[in-house]
């Protein structure tokens, strides 16, 4: 009964496939996994494939399979997994769902984005709706096909020619062996529908100095211990691929030698989809696929990156955050959007970004060191949650204020850009959030209300205010400058807010408030007038999760241009 439960299963799945050749137009299905380790560059990869086939003129979609049993990314350790990305429908998710935003200027949403997690999550809710029917409910095929129906959904909502799929994680952990499951399900079901591309790693070693093989091999025949043999490997390693390791790696991985795309470092990440194209990689995509289309028009995105280089002159930019420090590493990825944002705008301003991280726990221990700030354009600090370096970051908002340094500040950098205007110009000395102190005399930064409920019953995950919500910006402000429109989406992520007990206060103070909900109830938007001051401006959204290499944030472009007349001052 057991095998026959499962052959229906697959029968009725394959019968699914069928028909939806004959009603819609088929989708094809490029996978993307990772070979020899993990931050090898698949989501780089998988989002320069996307462009390089958009040029082409393609509809293309974009999913993240993570391997966590976290339901969503929301809840994960930013030193450990990186930035949490929040997609307009408010959904926490990986940062390489940022990558493909910003690269084929998709706008995504939780259909693109699944984990272990949510994917248990859902077969077991089903099995509790009874709509298995008194199946018995199994780890194979069940959950495999629970992924293979979320992958098609998603493809079928984007009308997508192509829908290129990232596998989290690296080829031979236990973690990622199901959705390997769902890939080889498909393969089978489908094969000229379905695409699998390696993204490995070819280590250098210094004291052999030879470019090795090995390991690449390794993960090929891993790969297809799992039922799957690769189509394409993308090589990645320090420097350009030989035709002596191509030739290698189509013979022990069973590929033909143009089926081996070299992938070397590159300064900008950018650079990537035209180096693909170096190799026609779009080209031996659509061959394999059986795809026709146009001829490949990345003259934007070249344009783009070529005025990228041509940005010499620089801007020095101070990043002060907390979530910097990894072991005796730094963890950009941390700000990963944040980073893009000020090098879209330094590039779309002429010029060259030089980012410095600022641990602000460094100006708790010693306040002295804040005027190092003196050395640099502009200072941005970034969202948090938290007690650990706020007194360090409020020490460096007041510096900026006081100094006339451009100043922008994003969530939790707004909160303390307020508190540190209601301690030293407002006359509220004790101000403070109640996120780190609950017994405050003055709450200047409260939790929401609707949030309060939901901390007390403990419910964290994805309950915070997130996702895109209208701002209300008000005329004659820096931000309706930068806007250049009275209303503006913008996305969220956080549970505290502006007192509004205390702005009628900071307002009296001279602290204006260019942007709130549309009722007026929530400040969305905090500046000083620059007659007072040349850029000292916060979000409490993030606009860094819409910014793009073609299209870069208006409040980073003013950002930039203020710290670039600031630099031009100071060197008269």
């Amino acid at each position: 009964m057991r095998k026959r439960s499962i052959n229906t299963t697959l029968g009725e799945v394959a019968t699914s496939i069928s028909m939806s050749k004959t009603k819609q137009k088929r989708a094809k299905y490029i996978f993307i996994v990772g070979g020899v380790m993990s931050g090898v560059g698949k989501g780089i990869a998988a989002s320069s494939i996307g462009k390089i086939l958009q040029a082409r003129g393609l509809a293309v979609t974009a999913l993240k399979i993570d391997p966590y049993i976290n339901v969503d990314a929301g809840t994960m350790n930013p030193t450990e997994h990186g930035e949490v990305f929040v997609l307009q429908d408010g959904y926490e998710t990986d940062q390489d769902m940022g990558n493909y935003e910003r690269f084929m200027g998709l706008t995504l949403d939780r259909g693109n984005y699944m984990t272990t997690g949510s994917v248990y999550k859902s077969v077991i809710d089903r099995e509790r709706n009874l709509e298995y029917k008194g199946q018995c409910v199994e780890v194979v095929p069940h959950i495999p096909l629970e992924v293979i129906g979320r992958i098609r959904k998603a493809a079928k909502k984007a009308r997508a020619d192509v829908a290129i799929i990232e596998i989290g994680g690296t080829i031979g952990e236990y973690q990622n062996i199901l959705f390997l499951e769902a890939v080889r399900m498909m393969k089978i079901e489908c094969p000229e529908d379905v695409l699998v591309a390696l993204v490995s790693y070819l280590p250098i070693p210094g004291k052999i100095g030879e470019m090795k093989t090995k390991p690449t091999q390794y993960a090929s025949r891993t790969l297809n211990s799992a039922g799957i043999q690769a189509d394409i490997i993308i090589a990645r390693s320090a420097l350009p691929l030989d035709e002596k390791r191509k030739e290698k790696i189509a013979t022990f991985c069973s590929l033909r030698k143009d089926s081996i795309v070299s992938a070397p470092d590159v300064d900008s990440i950018y650079d990537v989809p035209l180096n693909f194209e170096k190799d026609n990689l779009s080209a031996i995509l659509l061959k394999k696929l059986g795809l026709r289309a146009k001829k490949n028009t990345l003259d934007e995105w070249r344009k783009a990156v070529a005025s990228s280089k041509a940005s010499v002159k620089p801007v020095r930019i101070a990043v002060v955050g907390k979530y910097f420090k990894t072991g005796d590493f730094v963890l950009s990825d941390v700000y990963i959007s944040v980073i893009e944002a000020l090098k879209h705008a330094a590039f779309a301003s002429g010029r060259k970004p030089e980012l410095t991280w600022i641990d602000s726990e460094e100006y708790e221990e010693d306040s002295d060191r804040v005027s190092e700030l003196r050395e640099y354009d502009g200072v941005l600090i970034p969202g948090g949650f938290g007690s650990r370096g706020v007194e360090g970051k409020i020490t460096a908002i007041r510096f900026c204020r006081e100094n006339k340094i451009p100043y922008f500040g994003i969530c939790y950098g707004m909160q303390l850009l307020v508190i540190e205007y209601a301690r030293h110009v407002a006359g509220l000395a004790s101000a403070h959030t109640t996120e780190v102190d609950a017994k405050t005399k003055y709450p200047i930064i409260d939790i929401l209300p609707e949030q309060r409920a939901k901390l007390a019953r403990k419910d964290y995950g994805g309950s915070m205010r997130l996702g895109a919500y209208q701002a209300v910006i008000a005329a004659k402000t820096l931000a309706r400058l930068a806007y250049g429109e009275d209303a503006v989406m913008e996305r969220h992520r956080h549970r505290y807010e502006v007192n509004p007990e205390y702005v009628g206060d900071l307002r009296k103070a001279g602290l204006v408030f260019s942007g709130t909900s549309p009722d007026g109830r929530l400040m969305e938007i905090a500046e000083l007038p620059k007659a007072v001051h040349p850029f000292f401006l916060a979000t409490q959204f993030h606009p860094e999760f819409q910014s793009s290499l073609l299209h870069p944030h208006p409040l980073f472009l003013a950002f930039l241009k203020a710290c670039v007349k600031q630099r031009e001052m100071v060197q008269g």
